[in-house]
This record gives structure tokens, sequence and C-alpha cells, in this order.
């Protein structure tokens, strides 16, 4: 633990105020930053005329939005993760044999981050990419990371989501979701039908480390074209599972 001297204060404020953006607040006045962050107006005054003055934020005089400048942030520390690097090449590969797009993901709290993706056409109203986020609960890549937790800090993170239906067939009663993460850690694979967007289902793996641990997941999304989406498990499970294996020998 580093000593209290060595933190600079300013900069975690900072931090706090980039990170009170998002999709429901793109655009915020100082009181709403303030209150966002649980900073005093001052405070967050001069961390956002400070992000402006760098170019991280804009500025018309009464609301401040972040610009491009601040995806340099997340991109460089995916860019120089190992992870997204080695995952890469196995997933282009995995694109290419089955013709749909394919993504590698990280457990982040009550989301999933995307580390890597390979697409071959777009199933999605939302354009995914490194660094894209969404709800662990209603994903298939979230339903088998949860898989390898504890199954009581699986539950507390459940608890915590937000549960709100993305479509007409997201589950929302948190035992029927830990119902379906339990079967993912029987089955060793999770099935997600139309939760996260309609006529999108998709199919995940866990993806191993050399020594056995649970570090990322792997899947592919497609449209809902089968006659059940259990018919993802005969037409992609095998190859999830090949690159599955693959990289459990490179993967630390």
């Amino acid at each position: 633990m580093a000593n209290r001297t060595d933190i600079i204060g300013s900069l975690g404020k900072g931090l706090q105020v980039i990170e009170a953006f998002g999709a429901e607040r793109p655009r915020m006045a100082i009181s709403e930053v303030a209150e966002a962050t649980g900073l005093d107006r001052a405070t967050a005054r001069r961390c956002l005329l400070t992000l402006h003055e760098l170019g991280y934020a804009d500025y018309d005089g009464k609301f401040f939005t972040l610009t491009a400048r601040v995806l340099r942030l997340g991109m460089g520390a995916l860019a120089a993760m190992p992870l997204a690097q080695l995952v890469q090449p196995w997933l282009d590969q995995l694109s290419d044999r089955i013709g749909q797009s394919t993504s590698v993901s990280i457990l982040d709290g009550t989301e999933i981050v995307y580390l890597a993706r390979a697409a071959q056409r777009r199933v999605m109203s939302i354009g995914l990419m490194p660094g894209s986020r969404l709800p662990v609960h209603c994903t298939s890549m979230g339903r088998v990371l949860l898989a390898a937790l504890p199954r009581d800090q699986a539950l507390t993170l459940i608890m915590t989501s937000d549960l709100t239906p993305r479509t007409a067939h997201s589950l929302t009663d948190p035992t029927e979701i830990m119902d379906r993460i339990d079967t993912a850690r029987v089955d060793g694979y999770a099935v997600i039908d139309q939760e996260v967007e309609p006529g999108l289902r998709s199919i995940a793996v866990p993806l191993y480390s050399v020594h056995g641990r649970v570090i990322a997941a792997v899947n592919t999304g497609v449209a809902a074209v089968q006659t059940d989406a259990v018919d993802l498990v005969g037409l992609y499970l095998d190859p999830l599972l090949k690159v599955q294996e693959g990289l459990r020998r490179v993967l630390r």
C-alpha cells in the first residue's frame, strides 16, 4: 500500500470527474458534476476547466462534454494489455471460420469490458469495439464469467446490478438469473436469447490461463434465425472450445 503522502488527491478527483460522464450523462453543468461525484462545486469546476484546457472536455459556457481525446486513456491501456494482443489472432481465425462476429471480454464489477473483437457483420444496433461495456447479468460472456466466481460473490454482483430489462426477453428475477449462471457453471458455456437486444443470440465459453484460472470469456453473437437458441450449441460450441483449448496453453 502506498503512503497517503504518495497519493495525488487532485488526480483522483479529476478521474472521478471523467468517470461521471456516460451514456446517461454525456453533457453536464458544474453543479451536476459536483452532485454526481460528491465533490464540492469549486473542486468540480477546477477539474472541469483543467480537462477543458488540456483538450479532454468541451465547454460551451454552461455545459461540459468529454472529447474523443479521453479515448486515448482507455485505448492506450487496452493496447498495452498482453491478453488483447494474444487473443486477437485467435478471434480473427474463429470469426473467419464460422462467419460470425466474435469477442473477448473481462469482468469489471457489474459489467463486462470488451478487450478484442473480430466483426463479420453487424447484428447489434450499437457498435461494439474494445472498451465497450455491457451489463454482466444479461450477456453470455458475463454469465460464464460470473459462473467462475464463488456463488455468493456472483449473487452479490447480481443483487447490485441494474436489472432494468433491455428487451421483452430480459430476465429480471435474481433467482432466475442465478439459475442460468449455475447452469453455465455445470455446462461450461452460456447461451443468451435476445436479452441484450431483440434479434440477437449469443453463446460464450470461459477462457482459462495455463494455471486453470478463468481470466476472460469468448463469444459469438448471431442473428436469431435458428429455430431455438439451443441450436447455437451444435453450431458454435465446438469452434469456441477449440479456441478455449488453444488459448489455455498461452494465457497466463
